[in-house]
């Protein structure tokens, strides 16, 4: 059986509230959690497969130009060196999740520094590693790369889809009583996920089996299948646990194509791991940007233009590009408004979808702006916030969905004792350290995406939940675990949850936000069915259907579930597509942050003490894997604000921090006790279980809080980001 639905229009029957098993929205432990605390979970690179050799990915030192050589012949057979792959399918960028297409390949053009080439086979890793390191390459340079984006003679293009000029700003500026124009800079960032990026290929006649580490295999299947000129259906990949993404596994990279190249050319399955350095330079970068920020209000607050611009890069041909003002299109009203993203063509890693692109740096410097007007009309900054929600989208007269921005401002301000702040920069002292309290919203786009899953209730009265979703330490295994007992009236240790292979059905993958919303509906739909199943057998309607704890009906008269199946399992693939109310709503989440942080007088240090972050997101899932979402992104703000730049050397291009011991990322000491409130919320067009994707949403904004106390901490303003203690030293209060 199939159960299809698409969203054409809002469900508010919030059927998961009438349910008896009491498992969605409590914070129940990840079923999968015992196998990786106790390393019996299989990793991309931990597979036992038979008989197999390794690969190392040989990279250009070069920065534009083209290979013209690769003297491989004389090592093949030595030191255990079984190959050189050079085919012209190598892939050469990475891919964007979400497209069915791999992305530009072939060729021996070079337009990075550090861009796969070649990938040297050997028997063992060390004996690959090494004649990686000495192949010998020749290359025929071209003078004319470009690193700098701001530089006066590194092309630029205009997305047309991104440009907005409503209303005459620049007269809405002339006439505000209040306003700010100032220049904001974030730099690049980069993924680096716990675990890199491997795959493992290994070919039985035509049929290849991948085995890597990969957000959403649904899309990932067809950008293989298309670089390596193969059908899908001759392919099956692997995924059931991935470390981290963040946007870097969304689409296949250069390891999974050049294995499954070197397996088919040698006959032996070949594992392909990058290395730290390799993840930074060859997955994707966060691109860094610069945003021109122009806010105009009058006497009483209210914004009367909106001027966001933004210079970001990738390099050329790509079509991705961070779509900073993702969310201020939607944000605050104000009718003059003028909103445009440039994107220069540079010789640097590819960009692409870093953990919540747009919002996370657009965010933090459309709040760290608001922070600049509340400052110069004298209103308090949460109460500017509120005085500028629109009725409806400020662009398109849209309806807003829910929405509990005003909710999460209120909350957050009474929680963290906003009103008894130090609102005069650099009055308050603790020793030598400055102390200061910031806050700002927070915002990201909501999305539905097509999704299936199969239920089947066994006989035995348990059920299994199939589907190709992934979990990237998300939660997955737990939220579908739930969402299936819940409705089937099963204990948790009843369900069990396949994910991550393609031979199951296809979910949307992890990305964007809308995993557990997408494929949750699925499994709901799913289970729907199969309740109307049971509900037949008794002779009454599926809504009077009562089922927990295996047992059908109540009191004296609930009959176990076995017995109404009589050894005959019911199977339902649930399949959920995006309709109408995508169209007819603006749908985003919302929340706020409030920050407390302290900066050394003397040496500029700048120390996050107490953080709070409130949010809403339609319905709760499961409490403690979002709540954890919201914890990480919130950590990943302090990083933001404090530490985290990608650096280049505009020399050649070449990233000069490329591991984690130079690109510094938050560690224990530099987190404080960070408190996540969660909003009851149900958005009943977003999805038939009601809930929206929060995964992202604890980053989008959270660096401005930061910043924001930073300035009332020291009265210095942080307009190119991180807030290193070199921005700090000059301007500091004197003793």
């Amino acid at each position: 059986m199939t159960a299809h639905h698409k969203m054409d229009q809002a469900d508010s029957r919030n059927r998961l509230d009438d349910m008896v098993q009491g498992l969605v929205g409590s914070p129940m432990n990840r079923p999968d959690g015992p196998l990786k605390v106790s390393g019996r979970a299989t990793y991309a690179h931990e597979w036992d497969v038979p008989d197999m050799v390794h690969g190392v990915l040989v990279r250009a030192t070069i920065s534009k130009g083209r290979v013209t050589d690769v003297a491989s012949s004389g090592m093949i057979g030595k030191d255990g060196v079984l190959a050189a792959i050079t085919d012209d399918r190598l892939l050469r960028r990475p891919a964007q999740g979400g497209a069915n297409e791999a992305p530009p390949q072939g060729s021996k053009q070079v337009d990075y520094f550090g861009q796969p080439i070649a990938l040297v086979v050997a028997e063992t890793f060390e004996q690959a590693r090494h004649a990686a390191n000495i192949l010998p390459v020749r290359y025929e340079a071209e003078g004319n790369a470009a690193f700098d984006p701001e530089a006066e003679d590194t092309e630029t293009d205009l997305p047309d889809e991104d440009q907005l000029d409503q209303g005459n700003l620049d007269q809405a500026m002339t006439d505000a009583a209040f306003s700010v124009d100032q220049v904001y800079r974030t730099p690049g960032h980069n993924s680096a996920a716990m675990e890199p990026h491997c795959a493992i290929a290994s070919w039985d006649g035509d049929k290849l089996t991948l085995r890597g580490s990969y957000q959403m295999l649904n899309y990932n299947i067809n950008e293989l299948a298309d670089a390596l000129n193969m059908v899908p259906e001759n392919i099956r990949m692997l995924s059931p646990y991935v470390g981290g993404g963040f946007g870097s596994k969304l689409g296949i990279s250069p390891e999974a194509v050049s294995a499954a190249l070197a397996a088919k050319e040698i006959g032996k399955p070949v594992c392909v791991t990058l290395s730290r350095p390799q993840v930074f330079e060859t997955t994707m970068r966060r691109s860094e940007t610069r945003q021109h920020v122009r806010l105009a209000c009058g006497t009483d607050g209210v914004l009367t233009g909106v001027g966001h611009e933004c210079l970001v890069s990738n390099l050329p041909g790509e079509g991705f590009y961070e779509p900073v003002t993702q969310a201020t299109h939607f944000m605050y009203g104000g009718k003059n408004r003028k909103l445009g993203i440039e994107v220069a063509r540079v010789n640097r890693t590819c960009g692409g979808s870093v953990r919540a692109p747009g919002e996370a740096v657009g965010m933090q410097v459309l709040e760290n702006a608001m922070d600049e007007l509340a400052e110069a009309a004298g209103i308090d900054p949460v109460e500017l916030r509120k005085r500028n929600i629109p009725d409806r989208h400020p662009e398109q007269d849209l309806p807003y969905s829910s929405r509990r921005f005003v909710e999460a401002l209120d909350e957050g301000a009474r929680l963290f004792d906003w009103d008894k702040r130090n609102k005069k920069p650099g009055a308050l002292r603790d020793g030598d350290w400055l102390i200061g309290h910031g806050m700002a919203g927070a915002a990201r786009v909501n999305i539905l995406s097509e999704a299936k899953a199969k239920v089947t209730l066994l006989a035995n009265g348990s059920a299994l939940v199939e589907t190709d979703m992934t979990d990237i330490g998300t939660g997955t295994y737990a939220i579908l675990t739930q969402i299936a007992g819940e409705m089937l009236g099963l204990p948790a240790d009843r369900v069990e949850t396949s994910l991550g292979d393609t031979d199951l059905p296809a979910g949307p993958g992890s990305g964007g936000s809308w995993g557990a919303a997408s494929t949750g509906s699925a499994v709901f739909l799913a289970c729907e069915e199969i309740r109307k199943e049971i509900a037949k057998k008794l002779g009454i309607d599926e809504s009077d259907l009562r089922l927990g704890d295996g047992y059908a009906g109540r009191g004296e008269a609930a009959r176990p579930i076995t017995e109404l199946l009589a050894g005959e399992p019911i199977a339902t693939t649930g399949h959920i597509e995006p309709g109408k109310t995508l169209e007819e709503m603006q749908q985003a989440t919302y929340g706020s942050y409030f920050a407390e942080v302290a900066v050394n007088a003397v040496t500029g240090e700048a120390r996050v003490r107490r953080m709070l972050g409130v949010f809403g997101a339609g319905r709760i899932l499961n409490e403690k894997t979002a709540t954890s979402q919201c914890y990480g992104g919130m950590i990943w703000g302090i990083g933001s604000a404090l530490t985290e730049e990608m650096v280049f050397d505009n020399r050649d291009g070449h990233i000069v921090n490329h591991d984690l011991a130079e690109y510094h990322i938050p560690v224990n000491l530099d987190v404080p006790q960070i408190e996540v409130v969660l909003l009851e919320e149900r958005d009943e067009w977003a999805s038939p279980i009601q809930a929206k994707g929060i995964g992202e949403l604890g980053i989008c904004g959270a660096a401005a809080a930061v910043t924001n106390a930073i300035y009332n901490a020291t009265g210095i303003r942080i307009r190119e980001y991180p807030a290193t203690l070199d921005k700090l030293l000059a301007d500091l209060p004197s003793q």
